[in-house]
């Protein structure tokens, strides 16, 4: 079973707005067995939607529409799809009733035309009713092609997906079984990974997959199983995993279950008892930012100071001027100061310290650009490695902190 998913919205195409629909509407469909087999962005013209959808229905059997129901003129989808079906608008007693019950909740006024009229549909659709917005969706046949119609707006699109979409195609098909398990590695590139596990990948039965997929610092391992036999897939990818590991165990972190590093981190040091808190300079607070993302993580998050300027090192984490005059802000011996001192400041159990030279410019260390210096220090001891991650800005801070995640977590991991 094949989708397409298509987005319409100029925005979308000026880059206004991130099309964040997408990933979710194919994320829900991949949970239940159907495979995206594209995803298209439209402009909010009347023949390209049309073309779309005549492209859409010769590529699958379910196209999803997103965007354009909105109660403005330029939103069009609904007109096209009439057009497209053949049909005409109605409009729906349920829809209006629902969009009145909106505005007297909201605003406790009488909704005005426009809005009523999103209560129009057509003839031949199947309303999916929109609990938190004024758009409904709309479900349409045509040639044994399912077309869904749903507002742009994140969560109303979500809660549509959710309620009525995934529950009505698994009430009207059987699907596949597909199942996913991701295995996080660190400290070794893609190349080399692949190299290494080469013999056990080429040994893959024809229903699994095998996808790497790399980012700064860190290689994600998915395994994708898809078969009418559950039980097949279970015990095939688990017996697989079993063989993989042993290859991988110096660079293997965890399982990701939709989840990060820090996440995994967070687990560990609650598991514990344990606390952690941050020193960033050239990181400029990503690390802390990180963590601070995960609800909970003031469990184990003590804190971070963001020294940037070479000063603020001095007056806030009381680094001894001297030992940057002699040593340079970027340097071993000034950011393991730099963790001691935050580890002291915080009364944390662990704590990471970076500082380096993002670019630009060379700054107040004369260091080359893409230099950095990463310590981890705990009650016991610090240590730090120095690092060349490039000449592009958004890359060293990216892998600068990709690289203290794993750090601290290989060191957490001895525990």
């Amino acid at each position: 079973m094949l989708a397409e998913i298509i987005t319409i919205g100029d925005e979308i195409l000026i880059g206004q707005i991130v099309d964040t629909n997408s990933a979710f509407i194919a994320k829900q469909l991949n949970k239940i067995g159907v495979s995206v087999y594209q995803i298209t962005s439209v402009q909010d013209d009347k023949e390209h939607i049309i073309k779309s959808f005549k492209e859409a229905e010769e590529n699958a059997n379910i196209i999803i529409i997103t965007g354009g129901l909105g109660p403005t003129k330029d939103d069009i989808t609904k007109k096209t799809i009439a057009e497209y079906f053949n049909d005409t608008l109605i409009r729906n007693d349920e829809v209006t009733d629902n969009i009145k019950r909106i505005w007297g909740d909201f605003t406790n006024k009488t909704p005005p035309q426009l809005s009523l009229d999103q209560a129009l549909v057509p003839s031949k659709a199947q309303v999916l009713m929109n609990l938190h917005g004024s758009a409904p969706g709309m479900w349409l046949e045509k040639n044994g092609k399912i077309f869904i119609s749903l507002p742009g707006v994140p969560y109303e699109m979500r809660g549509l997906i959710e309620d009525a979409v995934i529950p009505k195609l698994i009430k009207r098909f059987k699907f596949p079984y597909i199942q996913h398990e991701t295995l996080l590695t660190y400290g070794l590139g893609e190349s080399a990974l692949a190299e290494r596990i080469e013999a056990w990948e080429s040994h893959l039965p024809p229903y699994i997959k095998l996808a790497y997929l790399p980012s700064l610092g860190r290689v994600r391992l998915r395994l994708s199983g898809k078969s009418m036999d559950k039980h097949l897939i279970q015990i095939e990818i688990k017996h697989q995993i079993e063989l993989l590991l042993p290859q991988i165990k110096d660079v293997f972190i965890g399982f990701e279950r939709d989840e990060s590093i820090e996440a995994v981190i967070g687990q560990q040091l609650m598991a514990l008892g344990k606390t952690v808190a941050t020193a960033e300079s050239c990181t400029g607070g990503k690390i802390a930012e990180s963590f601070t993302a995960i609800a909970g993580a003031s469990q184990y998050f003590k804190g971070s100071v963001v020294s940037y300027a070479t000063q603020s090192k001095v007056d806030v984490l009381k680094i001894d001027p001297e030992l940057i005059s002699e040593f340079s802000v970027v340097s071993k011996e000034v950011v393991e100061a730099m963790a001691k001192s935050v580890l002291t400041l915080f009364d944390s159990d662990y704590a990471i310290a970076t500082t380096g030279n993002a670019g630009p410019t060379k700054g107040d260390a004369d260091v080359e650009i893409g230099t950095v210096h990463i310590a981890i220090a705990t009650k016991d001891k610090v240590f730090s490695e120095r690092f060349t991650f490039g000449d592009h800005r958004h890359k060293v801070i990216n892998r600068a902190t990709n690289k203290a995640f794993e750090m601290l977590q290989k060191e957490i991991s001895k525990k």
